[in-house]
């Protein structure tokens, strides 16, 4: 299979591989559609526990406004400047 790439695309890819972080090309190439491929195919099932115990506080533990979360960061933040 022949591919044609934008320059900028072929000249990223060198990059990566004189960086160290692919073999070749191909393997860069191979890698970057694989991880998308598995992007296609991850329907987030994994984090459905995650989710739900976030819900479950939330209704458990009830919430902040935005403001009461930035009120309490600023809070904490003067306490860390003043140690």
């Amino acid at each position: 299979m022949t591919i044609t790439l934008p320059r900028e695309q072929q000249e990223w890819l060198e990059a990566q591989v004189k960086a160290g972080y692919y073999d070749s090309i191909e393997d860069a190439v191979a890698s970057i559609v694989a991880e998308r491929m598995q992007l296609d195919i991850d329907d987030m099932a994994w984090a459905r526990e995650l989710v739900e115990e976030g819900r479950a506080s939330l209704k458990r533990d009830g919430g902040l406004t935005l403001e009461e979360h930035q009120e309490r960061m600023a809070r904490k933040l003067q306490e860390l400047d003043r140690k």
